[in-house]
């Protein structure tokens, strides 16, 4: 769907098979998801040639999270933006961090999935000791601890190249809407047109799927009503850019952001 995904594992994911699993995993879901392939299956249900029924069992769930979405923010998320069925303000991050559960299951404690600048960290940062071996790239073949938390940083809407904030987390979905990757492309639903007022707006907390979803409502709400909203979101944290620079933040994201 036009992102670039990486990936921060332990070596072992290499030889147990588990980073092969967890890119299939996001090739399918590209097959399926994706708006720009014609024999997607949410391309064909948008043009009403099958119905959920006919889709992968995983489309029903996904619109079933979109549901809850659309309702918890006040229907400032859809799942149909410009009219057009298109669930991908949800899927990006539902996928990253199911790509990062396939790590899990199979024995990784430290690993982080980045899919476009929204991340989904699993343990801390692996850190070598002083009797483990790096190998090749710095990833620790043996004898690491994951004390540090993984660093995210935020791209600034307002200076190319640059970043914001770095932030730090453990255990934790980092996600990012703005305009600083794709320009203008946020639709208000309740206005029918782009949304106004923020540069970005970032959300963290234990789930990616949710914290990316939330992102996009928040963007769409404006400045305003984005901050009372995102602060009564429990476990889960915000930080914006206006489009003229300044900056707020919730109540608990102070935790998060590395000092200067």
């Amino acid at each position: 769907m036009g992102t670039v995904v990486s990936f921060d594992v332990p070596v072992t994911a290499r030889h147990d098979g588990s980073l092969d699993a967890a890119v299939r995993w996001l090739h399918w879901v590209d097959r399926v998801f994706s708006p720009f392939r014609p024999d997607s299956d949410v391309s064909l249900l948008a043009d009403a040639e099958v119905t959920v029924d006919g889709c992968a069992p995983e489309v029903a769930e996904v619109i079933e999270a979109c549901a809850f979405v659309r309702e918890l923010s006040g229907g400032y998320f859809t799942a149909s933006p410009a009219g057009r069925f298109d669930p991908s303000g949800y899927v990006k991050g539902w996928a990253v961090e199911r790509a990062a559960d396939i790590l899990s299951a199979a024995g990784s404690v430290s690993h982080l999935v980045n899919g476009g600048g929204d991340v989904q960290c699993v343990g801390g940062r692996p850190v070598p000791s002083a009797a483990g071996a790096l190998a090749g790239g710095g990833t620790p073949a043996g004898g690491a601890t994951a004390g540090a938390p993984w660093r995210v940083g935020i791209a600034d809407p307002h200076r190319p190249g640059r970043l914001a904030l770095v932030v730090e987390a453990r255990d934790c979905g980092v996600a990012t809407s703005g305009t600083a990757e794709r320009g203008t492309h946020i639709i208000n639903p309740h206005a029918g047109r782009p949304a106004a007022g923020l540069a970005s707006l970032t959300v963290a907390g234990p789930s990616l799927a949710l914290a990316d979803a939330c992102a996009t409502a928040a963007f769409a709400m404006g400045p305003d009503r984005a901050r009372a909203w995102a602060e009564s979101l429990p476990g889960y944290e915000a930080y914006a850019i206006t489009e003229t620079g300044q900056t707020w933040q919730t109540a608990g994201f102070a935790a998060f952001i590395v000092a200067a």
